[in-house]
């Protein structure tokens, strides 16, 4: 079996991540694609919508992908996880002859500073989706994706047309309603 995963806070889900999973389906060579949402991604110091409720909408934007797969591992943790560490549990679990890390160009800078990065390294091919402005070395392998959008972003000003149309209206209003609640604390 050959796999790829795809992790993130998806926090929101977006279009960006839709195009991502629909060309890394198209464009690698893989029996399945993990998407799995972290608990707490290990750089950052919150999340905003919570873990199980991301889980959810990554589930239904996988619906239409039978060789996508969303996977609560980090979830379950209830911690912040290393890349690593859930690269470790799916190859333990489901034995893949090789494994593709997806990445966003956006980690690049920051990619040395991962747990364990060297050995993560050796364990994986990093496959690159690539973002406006941000150049991807030529050793690796990318996913052309033409989505100029992140989720802070999105959480700043949600607009529906930059989520995945089957969770646009659920995505928008939970942020919507949220944004109202914060602003009248």
């Amino acid at each position: 079996m050959k796999a790829a995963i795809f992790g993130g806070s998806f926090d929101p889900p977006h279009s960006g991540h839709e195009q991502i999973i629909q060309k890394a389906l198209e464009n690698l060579d893989i029996d399945v694609l993990f998407v799995v949402p972290t608990y707490l991604n290990p750089f950052k110091k919150k999340f905003f919508a919570p873990p199980k409720l991301r889980y959810k909408w990554v589930k239904k934007l996988l619906l239409p992908y039978p060789k996508a797969r969303a996977i609560d591992y980090e979830l379950k943790q209830n911690r912040p996880v290393p890349t690593i560490e859930t690269v470790k549990y799916l190859k333990k679990r489901y034995n893949p002859e090789q494994i593709y890390l997806i990445i966003g160009a956006d980690n690049l800078p920051t990619l040395h500073q991962w747990k364990a990065y060297r050995k993560l390294s050796r364990l994986v091919t990093f496959v690159v989706a690539t973002r406006a402005g941000i150049p991807v070395p030529p050793n690796l392998q990318k996913l052309t994706v033409n989505a100029n959008i992140s989720s802070t972003e999105l959480r700043k000003k949600i607009r529906r047309k930059m989520l995945p149309k089957r969770l646009a209206s659920e995505i928008w209003h939970y942020y919507r309603y949220k944004e109202k609640n914060e602003s009248q604390d």
